[in-house]
Order: C-alpha cells, then sequence, then structure tokens
C-alpha cells in the first residue's frame, strides 16, 4: 500500500480560510529590497535560473510550501496534502519594472499583486522576483495564506531561504521529490470521528495537568477572566471612523522606516516599550488623519487590534499560527503628545494584566477541540461590529543583515491583510538596526494613504523632540 500523510489544520489556521471572501484577502507578504550582489547579470537583470535553484533548496528545509489544501469528508475540516502536480515556476514569478524602476512603481506593482486573492487549488504562496531598480537593485514579493504561517513562522520561513553567511550559495538538489498520497476519505473520517470522540479525555487530561500546579486556580480564574474580555471586546462597536467601512478587493500599499537605536532611546526617555512607541505613533497619526477628514476626535473610542505571539522556544521553525490576538484603546482623543504615549504605555501594562491574550488562547484550545465554526463567528462578528479600528501587529525580525545567495536584503516592509469593514491595516518589521513599517490599505477608502504615512513620521519626530 501507497505511503499517505496529511495534516490536520489549527482551529486558528482554518478561520483565516473560513472568514475569507472576495473582499476579503486572508495572506500575509513582505517586500524585501535587495542590492544586485552576485545575483547581477551583464544585462542588469537578475539571475532567475540560479535563483531556482536556491528555491528548491530552500523547499527541502519547508515541505509545507508543496502541499494543498484538502477536505475531510463530513466535517469539511482542512487539511495540508502533498501536491502531486506541483510546480515551482507557478509559485515562483519573475517580473521586472518599467525603466527606470523607482519606489513610487514597485509600491504600485506590490498593491495590485496583493488584490489578488490565492488559487486554493495549489499551495498558497508566490514569491515575486522584481528586477529594475535604480542601481541594479531587486526587490522579492512574499505571498503566503495566513493559514500557513504567522508573523514568527515568516521569520523562519526567510531562514529557509536566506542566512547571515554571503559567502553562501545554494547548490542544485540531487534528488526528484516524490509526493507522498492523499489518505482516503474513510481514513480522515475515520481519524476524525476518533478524535472526537477522544476530546472528553484529552480534556480531562489537560485539566489534571493544569491542577498539579500551585497556581492552577490563578491561572483558570485569568483565563477566564480574559475570555470573558475578549468576549466584550467583540461585542461593543468602536467608534464609527473612515477606517471602518466596507471594502473591495483592490490594495495600496506603503512603507516607511525608523532607525531602531532612535526608537529605543525615545522608549527609555518616555517609557513603556518599543511597541508602546509605536501604538503612540498610530494614536497621534490616527488623531491628525482623522481630524483632517473632519472627524471630531473628541470622546472617540479608537481601538487596535494588536496580535501578541504565544509561540514557545520548541515551536520556532514550525509554520501554523501561535498568536492570540487582543484590543488595545488608543488615546486619540488626547491632544498632548505627551500624554498620549503615557496613556498608551498605561492601557498596554492594563490589557497584559486582564488575561486577553490567554483568553483568546482559550478560546482557541476550544475550537481545536470541538470545531472551528465558534473562532470563525467571533473573528466575522468582531469585525462586522467594528470591536477595532485598525489592525498593528510588530515581529521582531533579525538584528544582523541576511543574504540571498550573496546579495544583501537592504530592507523589508511587511503586509498585514484587512478584515470586512476595516480599510487599514499596519504591520512592522525589525532588521538590521531598523524598523520597518508597511501600510496596507484598501484602494478606495483610503486613496491618501501617503498622508497618512507622512502623520506617522511626523507624530514620531513630535515623540523625538520630547
Amino acid at each position: 500500500m501507497a505511503y499517505s500523510h496529511y495534516d490536520r489544520l489549527s482551529a486558528l489556521d482554518a478561520t483565516f480560510l473560513d472568514i475569507e471572501s472576495e473582499s476579503v484577502h486572508m495572506h500575509v507578504g513582505s517586500v524585501g529590497v535587495f542590492e544586485p550582489g552576485p545575483l547581477a547579470t551583464e544585462g542588469g537583470g537578475i539571475d532567475f535560473d540560479h535563483i531556482l535553484t536556491l528555491s528548491e533548496s530552500g523547499l527541502r528545509r519547508a515541505p509545507r510550501f508543496r502541499q494543498k489544501l484538502a477536505r475531510i469528508p463530513v466535517s469539511g475540516h482542512p487539511v495540508w496534502v502533498d501536491d502531486d502536480h506541483f510546480n515551482l515556476l507557478y509559485h515562483v514569478r519573475h517580473t521586472s519594472l518599467p525603466h527606470p524602476g523607482d519606489l513610487r512603481q514597485l509600491k504600485r506593482l506590490v498593491g495590485r499583486v496583493m488584490s489578488q486573492k490565492l488559487d486554493r487549488a495549489k499551495p498558497l504562496w508566490e514569491l515575486w522576483f522584481v528586477e529594475g531598480l535604480e542601481d541594479g537593485r531587486f526587490a522579492v514579493v512574499s505571498k503566503v495564506h495566513h493559514s500557513m504561517i504567522d508573523g514568527i513562522s515568516g521569520v523562519d520561513l526567510l531562514a529557509a531561504f536566506m542566512g547571515t553567511d554571503p559567502a553562501y550559495r545554494a547548490e542544485p538538489v540531487d534528488y526528484r521529490w516524490m509526493p507522498r498520497g492523499k489518505p482516503a476519505p474513510l481514513t480522515m473520517l475515520r481519524d476524525e470521528v476518533a478524535r472526537r470522540a477522544s476530546v472528553p479525555f484529552r480534556v480531562t487530561r489537560a485539566v489534571a495537568r493544569t491542577l498539579t500546579r500551585s497556581s492552577a486556580i490563578d491561572d483558570i480564574t485569568h483565563s477566564a477572566t480574559g475570555f470573558a474580555h475578549a468576549l466584550g471586546d467583540s461585542l461593543s462597536p468602536a467608534s464609527e471612523t473612515p477606517f471602518n467601512v466596507e471594502i473591495g478587493p483592490h490594495r495600496r500599499f506603503d512603507w516607511t522606516r525608523f532607525d531602531l537605536d532612535v526608537v529605543r532611546e525615545v522608549k527609555d526617555k518616555l517609557g513603556g516599550t518599543i511597541n508602546d512607541v509605536v501604538l503612540g505613533c498610530v494614536a497621534g497619526a490616527s488623531r491628525r488623519y482623522l481630524e483632517h477628514h473632519g472627524v471630531d476626535v473628541d470622546d472617540i473610542d479608537f481601538r487596535a487590534f494588536v496580535p501578541v505571539s504565544t509561540r514557545r522556544p520548541d515551536e520556532r521553525g514550525k509554520l501554523g499560527n501561535r498568536v492570540s490576538l487582543v484590543v488595545v484603546p488608543l488615546p486619540v482623543d488626547e491632544g498632548d503628545a505627551r500624554r498620549r504615549m503615557a496613556s498608551v504605555s498605561e492601557e498596554t501594562r492594563r490589557v497584559k494584566g486582564s488575561g486577553a491574550a490567554e483568553g483568546t488562547e482559550l478560546l482557541e484550545e476550544i475550537g481545536d477541540w470541538t470545531s472551528t465554526g465558534l473562532l470563525s463567528q467571533m473573528s466575522r462578528m468582531s469585525a462586522e461590529r467594528r470591536s477595532y479600528n485598525v489592525v498593528v501587529t510588530n515581529v521582531p525580525g533579525p538584528p544582523l543583515p541576511v543574504y540571498l545567495s550573496g546579495s544583501r536584503m537592504l530592507e523589508i516592509y511587511p503586509l498585514v491583510p484587512l478584515f470586512s469593514n476595516q480599510a487599514l491595516g499596519i504591520a512592522l518589521f525589525s532588521y538590521d538596526g531598523g524598523l520597518y513599517w508597511g501600510f496596507n490599505a484598501d484602494w478606495d477608502a483610503i486613496p491618501d494613504l501617503h498622508d497618512f504615512v507622512h502623520m506617522i513620521e511626523t507624530e514620531f519626530e513630535a515623540l523625538r523632540k520630547l
């Protein structure tokens, strides 16, 4: 009998599939800009054949990227199975900007790429290699469905294709990949029935294991309180703003960069964390933007949806999502930058102590034990009821430069997807002394995205002067 294999998606991973629609694309992404280095060709392009060799080598360390979706009969729960028609050239793509290529053209191209949904009949990822930038530079645009990775596992994926050694060169792969067979529908259905039948035993064992810890009662109370807190956030609407309208399928993308040492200096002088400085900038820029659009910001209830990584050290290198989702009120109604920053630090400390992260993690575990429907419905309800105004996610990256076959990555800008009724998503990535901001927006709802980016820069300068 031929060997078959499949991997079941977690409740959170499956939720990112469930909430996707024609206008809501659930792929994350990034734009990396590279110096030409050894990948440059005499004609001013890049050596795409070597990039394909590099991709084959990287895929050996990331087998999930040769897998596509299938469904368990009856329950319909998604699983990963090997794609027996995998074609690398479909996923690794080569294009060029019209001469002379500049960053504005690159941003427009990224917006068009991110406006298109990934094909669910194939592995859910694309890599676009874009040549034609000034000075021979090239860009790599990544696009991966959120059901496959979160921010931290996305960093681990980078490590499969790049490294800190500028002398490393990928060698041709001397083996032929053979897909494992897809299991029979009855086999998957039998496994699912057995899994559902074991739920009471697994829950009992988990409770017993928890109660053996001296802090068990406090942990349970903390998580239960956090669960109630998360549920309350999903039911109560935030204020209506231009950021919270029905979105379409088309996207704009923009970015900026801060010096990480200067961000740390602001953090040290004003108190809080780097993420507090980020949220302080978002609060100040949002106030400026809303006032510019005629919104009364007095007593406004403005909230940021902030993913928090729950990935343990032993889970590094594993794909899928390990995050909890918390809502942080931002003091957009406060006119003084110093008081705004102090208020942000106070709110983040309060949210951390509220158990909200542990509460959403508990909800994800309940979904894994039972059905993804509860988590999917809460996610839809949270977006439709406007329980938050904007998403802000911050992922730590490598502090040293990394190389793609000897070509140094100069900068990298991340992208977070938009949910329904949410026209702006802000993602950050720290890398090699810089804090890189990526702004993903609905094309029609926020035509002046560049103004918002400038307001972020203005607010940071105001904090720096403090």
